[in-house]
C-alpha cells in the first residue's frame, strides 16, 4: 500500500511550499493562495519499471538530422521577422511577453494579418480570452488588419480553442493571453500555475503536432518578469519581450530565448494611431542631434544581438552641498556607473567625491555592453572638466578597475556602423588595428575612420582636448 506523507502547502501562484498553512505566499506575497497538497510516496517494496517499451520513432544519427534544412515561413513583418531569426519554423511556440498596454495585442494582429494575406488563401486565427471580437475589430480596423482570412474569436476554455483549431485548419495561431485560458481537467483558477502549465504544454502538443506555428501572449509582473511559473518559458521554444516606456513612442521586442535562431537580438517599433511602425534603422533613436558638442556628452557603438546600433551616454556633475553626494544612474548597471565613477576620479585627476553624478542614456536605450564603458568614463569626465567631445568622435571599449582599456568582441561591426553614420574618429582599445587589419570583411581604407588606439583611461581623457581642436 502507498504510505501517506505529511500534508504539504503549495502556492497556486508561483509553487512556493511550506510544511504548514500560511496566508500569505513566501515566494510571490500573494494572498490566500497557499492549499494544502497531499502527496503519496511509493512503498519501498514495489519494484521500478526495468523493461522497456517498443519505441514509436526510431533513434536516428545525428549526421542524417544535420543535413535537413529548417524551413521558415516569413511573417510578412520584416522586423518581426528579423527578431525570431528570419521567419516561423513549423510548430514553432513564440511567447511574447510584455506589460499591459504596450502593444502586444497589436504586434500580433498586425502579424496575424500580414501572415493571412501571404498565405494564398489559408486562414488565421486570433483566439482571445481577454477581449470581444468587436474590441478586437475596432483595434483592426484602426491598423488596417482587415484580411478575410484572419479570424477572430474570444473564448476561455481550452478544449473549446481547441475545437476551433480543428474546425478551421489554420496554418497559424494567435492565443491572449494564456493566462487567461483553462483547462476543466485542471483545478485552479485560470493563470494559476497548474492551469497555465497544462494549457502551454497542450497548446504546444498541438502546435508539433500539426506542424503549425502559435504565437502565445504571456502578461508581465511590475518588474518586467513573465507572469506565472518559470516553467512557461521552458515550454515555449522562443521567448519575446516587447518593452517600452510609456511615456515614449519606442518599442523594443527582444529574443530571449530562441531554439531556432540567435538569442538576444532586437528589433525598434514606434508606436502611432494606425499601429506600430518598423524602425529599420534605430541608431538615430538613441542618440542627440544637435550643432555643436556640449560637455558631459559621448557617442559609443553597442551590440544588440547581432546588431550595432549607436548609443549617447550623458552625464551631469555638479556641486553638492549634501553630505552625501547623490549618483543617479538611468538606462545603465548603477553598479557598474558606481565602479567607473572611481576610475574616472583617479584617471582624470578630477575630484568627485563632494559632487552629484548622473549618467543616463538618451531614448530610453538600457546598456549592459562593456564596450560601453570607455564612453560613460569620457562623459563623466567631459561634464566634469568642462570639455566636450567633438561631434565626429565615438568611443569603444571596456575599463577595467586599473583604467586599462581593454579589447571588447565584434570591433569589426562596430567600426563599420560607425563608419556608415558618418563618425570620422573613434577611440578603440590597443591591437584594434591589427585585429581589423587581419579581417578580410573590414571597412575599407578610403571610407574607414581613423582610429585612435588608446591602453588607458587617462590618455583617452587626454586626447579629448586634442580631438577637439582637431588635432590628431
Amino acid at each position: 500500500m502507498a504510505k501517506a506523507r505529511a500534508a504539504q502547502y503549495r502556492c497556486t501562484e508561483c509553487g512556493w511550499t511550506s510544511p504548514k498553512w500560511v496566508g500569505r505566499c513566501g515566494g510571490c506575497q500573494s494572498w490566500g493562495t497557499v492549499a494544502e497538497q497531499v502527496a503519496t510516496a511509493p512503498s519501498s517494496g514495489l519494484r521500478a519499471r526495468t523493461s522497456g517499451v517498443t519505441p514509436t520513432r526510431r533513434a536516428r544519427p545525428v549526421s542524417e538530422i544535420a543535413q535537413e534544412k529548417v524551413v521558415r515561413r516569413l511573417t510578412g513583418l520584416g522586423e518581426f521577422d528579423r527578431v525570431l531569426g528570419g521567419g516561423l519554423v513549423p510548430g514553432q511556440v513564440v511567447l511574447v511577453a510584455g506589460e499591459p498596454g504596450v502593444g502586444k495585442s497589436t504586434l500580433l494582429l498586425e502579424v496575424g494579418h500580414r501572415y493571412a494575406e501571404g498565405s494564398g488563401g489559408a486562414t488565421v486565427l486570433y483566439v482571445s480570452g481577454e477581449e470581444s471580437v468587436e474590441q478586437i475589430g475596432v483595434r483592426a480596423r484602426r491598423i488596417g488588419a482587415d484580411s478575410a482570412h484572419l479570424l477572430l474569436a474570444d473564448e476561455n476554455d481550452l478544449a473549446t480553442l481547441l475545437g476551433h483549431i480543428e474546425e478551421h485548419d489554420p496554418v497559424l495561431v494567435v492565443v491572449d493571453s494564456v493566462q487567461t485560458i483553462a483547462s476543466a481537467d485542471v483545478e485552479g483558477r485560470a493563470g494559476g500555475m497548474a492551469q497555465v502549465v497544462e494549457v502551454t504544454q497542450v497548446l504546444s502538443r498541438v502546435a508539433k503536432s500539426r506542424r503549425m506555428p502559435m504565437l502565445v501572449v504571456g502578461q508581465s509582473t511590475k518588474d518586467s518578469s513573465i507572469a506565472g511559473p518559470r516553467a512557461l518559458e521552458h515550454l515555449v521554444d522562443t521567448v519575446l519581450t516587447f518593452e517600452g516606456d510609456r511615456h515614449t513612442a519606442l518599442r523594443l521586442l527582444r529574443a530571449v530565448k530562441n531554439r531556432y535562431g540567435p538569442a538576444d537580438e532586437i528589433v525598434c517599433f514606434e508606436q502611432a494611431d494606425d499601429g506600430l511602425r518598423e524602425v529599420l534603422d534605430p541608431s538615430d533613436l538613441f542618440r542627440e542631434h544637435r550643432d555643436r558638442p556640449v560637455p558631459g556628452t559621448c557617442v559609443t557603438v553597442t551590440m544588440e544581438g547581432r546588431r550595432a546600433m549607436l548609443a549617447e551616454v550623458q552625464s551631469l556633475v555638479t556641486s553638492s552641498a549634501a553630505p552625501n553626494p547623490r549618483r543617479g544612474v538611468t538606462g545603465l548597471d548603477s553598479t557598474r556607473v558606481a565602479m567607473l565613477v572611481a576610475v574616472t576620479e583617479r584617471a582624470g585627476r578630477a575630484k568627485l567625491g563632494d559632487k552629484d553624478v548622473f549618467v543616463a542614456t538618451v531614448g530610453g536605450a538600457k546598456l549592459s555592453d562593456p564596450a560601453c564603458d570607455l564612453a560613460v568614463c569620457l562623459a563623466i569626465a567631459s561634464a566634469a572638466l568642462g570639455r566636450a567631445v567633438a561631434s565626429d568622435v565615438i568611443a569603444i571599449g571596456e575599463v577595467a578597475l586599473s583604467g586599462d582599456i581593454r579589447p571588447v568582441p565584434f570591433l569589426t561591426q562596430r567600426v563599420a556602423e560607425a563608419a556608415r553614420l558618418g563618425f570620422s574618429r573613434i577611440l578603440v582599445p590597443p591591437g584594434t588595428k591589427a585585429a581589423l587589419a587581419r579581417t578580410a570583411d573590414g571597412p575599407g581604407a578610403p571610407s574607414a575612420p581613423r582610429m585612435h588606439e588608446v591602453g588607458h583611461l587617462e590618455d583617452a581623457i587626454e586626447q579629448l582636448h586634442h580631438l577637439a581642436a582637431g588635432r590628431e
